[in-house]
């Protein structure tokens, strides 16, 4: 289970970001007050646009910033506190996270098996299950850059579950891939949803939301407007898709937002 209670997480701006904002804040608040609970055998969905706060609470939820206040519990480990343990317990997947153009799909589940402290039998048995999952097989002795962009992709998805942990954290999984790549993606956190693993994506396309996720949190300006089941939102908006419900909720956050 992943609780997140409350976490607050602002940036301070250079002159030049304050100038892309059109803002005279030396400060940003990119995350205020989000609190959310996603359990074992769930996909919990985290929609909003860019710049809504979804890529700054995975990485708090990851360990990789701080949030400013606020708590986030994995599998009852505090992300401050033991954030050793709570990165032994799950992977996150950014296009940030690029594999080395100069070495192998082999050499590079290797490398990061051992960065895991994994064994050679371990790291074997992994590899041979990822990879025919993800189809790598056949080019695992390539460069990986001689692989298609949907190959890299779903090798950087191999390299981020080596270490088979129980909660998996996807930042906008499928963004660029062709539609039978995405399916592949899609398809495979189903089956980590079905084997028990408590599963966070951030997305926005909201055909995936509709399709993958379980439930949904909607943000904007860093805060959870709505969240709840596919069924829950759309009642509550009256709307007919998840693309309406999003955009009449938007409508009413800037309109609030002009008031104040």
């Amino acid at each position: 289970m992943v609780s997140v209670k409350n976490i607050t997480k602002t940036f301070v701006l250079s002159r030049k970001q304050m100038k892309m904002n059109g803002t005279n804040d030396r400060t940003k608040t990119a995350v205020s007050d989000v609190t959310f609970q996603v359990e074992p055998g769930e996909i919990f969905g985290l929609l909003g646009p860019n710049g809504a706060g979804k890529t700054t609470t995975l990485r708090c939820m990851s360990t990789l910033i701080n949030p400013d206040s606020g708590t986030i519990d994995v599998e009852g480990f505090d992300t401050r506190k033991d954030s050793g343990e709570v990165r032994k317990r799950l992977c996150l997947l950014t296009n940030e996270l690029k594999a080395d153009p100069n070495f192998s799909a082999d050499y590079l589940f290797d490398f990061f098996g051992k960065l895991h402290g994994m064994g050679k039998e371990e790291i074997n048995r992994r590899k041979e299950y990822l990879f025919k999952e993800f189809g790598i097989d056949e080019f695992a002795g390539i460069k990986t850059a001689d692989m298609s962009s949907g190959m890299k992709q779903k090798l950087s998805i191999a390299l981020s579950l080596v270490h088979d942990p129980s909660v998996i954290i996807f930042d906008e999984p499928t963004n660029g891939l062709d539609i039978i790549t995405a399916r592949t993606v899609t398809d495979y956190l189903k089956k980590l949803r079905d084997e028990g693993k408590t599963v966070i994506i951030s997305t926005h396309i909201m055909t995936v939301a509709e399709k993958l996720c379980d439930r949904i949190g909607l943000i904007m300006d860093g805060r959870i407007e709505a969240m709840g089941t596919l069924e829950k939102i759309l009642t509550d908006t009256g709307a007919p898709d998840l693309d309406d419900a999003f955009f009449s909720i938007y409508k009413k956050t800037r309109e609030i937002s002009h008031e104040e």
